[in-house]
């Protein structure tokens, strides 16, 4: 159900969605409360019931805070993984200029069938978490027989050759650290913890009697409001990889096959994939080919 919502919404609905939902559903409880509860609206045991919110705020904050920090820590590595690939395919491009004019158009034909491999079919299974390297594993090996099959001659050729060699084996790194990163995902009893405590702090909200209604349902929906962004932060944060491969690939189908598709447009794609969900909706972040 995450994975449908973080691929099929944009972030300003998903937002709606979960914060107000969050909030929506403590100002029902809170009504619910007090109508079934009226003694709750006095406030008789607000100190103990502050004590005990105070309590649990801190540690809730605390663990929330740990997970948010690893989430973004994660976020940055993948950044960093998706930029290393995309530079280091750009450079093979950009070696194999120095090539003869058959290994050039190989190289280039070769790196133009990864770019289209990883976009039409390796990152729409990134994005449900099903990363296979499998995918592009015969366009790699396509590259690599392609360098195998070259023998430089001149010393500028020998450079752009080891330069290009190089490139391509932290392609292959770099491939493997991006698969990897899609599986990653916030261990299932950090998620009881965060959504579970989430709840805890709302219910514990519930318990603090104030006789003005404006008032109470003011305090309720501002506490359910902080709660619903942390974890609307939670979620983003958690699959970083995952998003708009469709209207990626579009793109990528619409464009004439060349260098230039790949020196540009490669990291442009990555990235975008990366970062849409900072944006406020997916147009936002179009990729500008």
């Amino acid at each position: 159900m995450k994975l449908w919502l973080l691929n099929h919404l944009p972030t300003t609905w998903l937002a709606l969605l979960v914060v107000g939902g969050v909030i929506v559903l403590a100002l029902v409880g809170s009504v619910l409360a007090t109508r079934f509860f009226p003694v709750l609206a006095a406030g008789e045991n607000n100190d103990m019931v502050g004590v005990v919110l105070g309590m649990f705020g801190a540690i809730y904050g605390i663990i929330l805070a740990f997970v948010i920090v690893n989430l973004w820590t994660d976020l940055q590595t993948a950044e960093t993984v998706v930029a290393a690939e995309a530079s280091a395919v750009s450079q093979i491009v950009r070696d194999a200029e120095a090539f003869p004019p058959g290994t050039r158009d190989a190289v280039h034909a070769c790196v133009r069938d990864y770019v289209h491999t990883v976009v039409e079919r390796q990152w729409p299974l990134m994005t449900v978490g099903r990363g296979d390297a499998a995918v592009t594993s015969h366009a790699v090996d396509g590259m690599y027989r392609v360098l195998a099959d070259y023998e430089p001659r001149s010393f500028s050729e020998q450079s752009f050759y080891q330069e290009a060699l190089d490139s391509l084996n932290d392609v292959a790194a770099q491939r493997r650290a991006r698969i990897s990163e899609s599986h990653n995902e916030l261990p299932a009893l950090l998620q009881v913890l965060i959504f579970g405590g989430a709840a805890v702090i709302i219910l514990i909200t519930l318990l603090y009697g104030v006789r003005d209604r404006r008032v109470r349902l003011l305090f309720v929906g501002s506490v359910a409001a902080l709660i619903g962004f942390s974890l609307l932060l939670v979620i983003v944060l958690d699959w970083p990889l995952r998003g708009g491969h469709e209207r990626v690939a579009a793109a990528v189908q619409g464009q004439r096959p060349g260098p230039v598709l790949v020196t540009e447009a490669f990291p442009r794609l990555l990235r975008r994939h990366l970062i849409w969900p900072v944006c406020g909706s997916r147009s936002g972040c179009r990729p500008g080919w």
